[in-house]
């Protein structure tokens, strides 16, 4: 949670985009093992929705659910934190799919911990960073390192989009 706190006072523009994937898990801790597959499957459902609108009233439809199926608990954490994964229907279509989770960001620190475990106790910080940036180094310089994660000209032309509509309002 300090992360988030700090994201909001060193760049208060920023928006926050909790991974869906990891809400599920939270979400699903509380639920019987019998129930996950359906629970999931509602879960999904949530974020498979069209905008923004559908997919609040499709949390609230669900969480009316699941407390009919004495799961309050599920519900409870459900409303409680299902904004914060909703910020990717802030952004351009085509980048929502590569939003909604930190996979890239998991991947690579996958691959940092890939390579200090084979090299077991290091020395100090200084060696654990000297480690690790050789690593981003190395995948940076890589045909992985190298793809095009975002389209940002899509970004650009939402705030066009926007800073007209405002002024329209205006």
């Amino acid at each position: 949670m300090g992360l988030v706190e700090s994201l909001g006072e060193f760049y208060p523009d920023s928006k926050w985009q909790r991974c869906i994937v990891h809400f599920y898990r939270n979400v699903l801790i509380v639920v019987p093992t019998k129930r996950m597959l359906d629970i999931a499957t509602m879960l999904k459902a949530i974020h498979g929705s069209e905008d923004l609108a559908a997919a609040l009233e499709k949390a609230e439809a669900i969480c009316v659910k699941l407390e009919g199926l004495k799961l309050r608990e599920a519900a409870k954490k459900i409303r409680q934190a299902i904004v914060e994964t909703f910020t990717y229907y802030e952004f351009p279509r085509e980048h929502r799919i590569r939003i909604r989770t930190n996979n890239a960001l998991e991947r690579i620190m996958r691959e940092i911990r890939r390579r200090t475990k084979v090299v077991g106790a290091l020395p100090d910080g200084h060696s654990a960073l000297m480690l690790s940036a050789a690593r981003l180094r190395q995948v940076a310089g890589t045909q992985w390192g190298t793809k095009r994660y975002l389209n940002m000209d899509l970004l650009r032309e939402q705030d066009i989009d926007n800073a007209l509509g405002l002024a329209e309002a205006i």
